[in-house]
């Protein structure tokens, strides 16, 4: 599998074409844009425009666009009017949140990416079918907005009642969108589990999310081989799974910081080679 990085591992600094240097020189050939405004700020045409003319004489590539989930740049802290969701119940606000999501697409236009990865509802939210009623209005307008583009939109499995494994596959059965996926480790470990998952988004899986945790709780840890306090994820298991569906999409690690790590970067490439050396005794 190609080598994908998701920049959620700096999300919190503000992404320049200097930390882009920095993973082009590391070998890693393809990158995530995690959409937060305190990162990439897509209202900001002068970082679009300044991170677009690196691109453009870089052999690095943008993979992919995490869609925002937050107007705010503390993570939705500010209060629940920053929560970004188009399956809002309220159609104003829900026009809103498509709008910037456009916005957000737009980057394309500068800086080309192939897939936009999207939360279909927020954490925690229950299953209604008004909800999958608006996320299907929101949706068939970005994917026409998208398409315009060269986008595809990606649906992710996340924790709540519309976006697990079966959430995702219901949506797709009660809709003619037949939206494609990214598959999320850590989400399907906190959910039903890895295997479980897999199997069921396993035909559209488009992308991935790979990282880390302790079954509980989103932490984005760095896989560790062998497993440290922490993180849980049995990743010989995991890999085997992944690689039942060669050339279907990339090994993209989607890392939280760790304040002390002193090279982070060489640190994610031991990361990638340990996964992809991974093999059962009887492989």
């Amino acid at each position: 599998m190609d080598r994908v990085l998701s920049t959620h591992v700096i999300v919190n600094h503000r992404l320049t074409s200097a930390w882009l240097n920095r993973v082009a020189g590391a070998g890693i050939p393809a990158v995530e844009i995690f959409c937060a405004p305190q990162h990439l700020d897509y209202r900001d045409k002068s970082q679009i425009n300044e991170l677009g003319y690196w691109f453009r004489d870089s052999e690095l590539k943008l993979h992919s666009l995490h869609s925002p989930m937050y107007t705010d740049d503390i993570w939705g802290r500010s209060g629940p009017q920053t929560h970004i969701n188009i399956t809002d119940r309220n159609k104003a606000d829900r026009i809103q949140w498509v709008g910037e999501i456009k916005r957000a697409i737009e980057i394309a236009e500068v800086i080309p990416f192939r897939y936009l990865v999207q939360h279909l509802g927020v954490g925690g939210q229950e299953f209604s079918e008004y909800a999958i009623e608006s996320a299907f209005g929101s949706l068939e307008e970005l994917m026409v907005f998208a398409g315009q583009r060269g986008v595809e939109i990606l649906l992710e499995n996340t924790p709540n009642e519309l976006a697990t494994a079966e959430g995702l596959q219901l949506f797709n059965s009660m809709t003619h969108l037949k939206l494609n996926y990214v598959f999320d480790t850590g989400h399907a470990h906190i959910g039903a589990g890895i295997e479980h998952e897999f199997e069921i988004m396993k035909p559209r899986i488009r992308s991935l999310h790979v990282h880390d945790n302790d079954g509980k709780e989103d932490q984005h840890l760095f896989p560790q081989i062998p497993k440290p306090e922490g993180g849980l994820i049995d990743w010989l298991a995991t890999m085997e799974l992944l690689r039942t569906c060669p050339g279907q999409y990339p090994l993209l690690l989607e890392l939280r910081e760790v304040a002390l790590m002193q090279y982070p970067l060489d640190e994610i490439n031991r990361v990638f080679d340990q996964l992809e050396a991974l093999q059962s005794t009887h492989a």
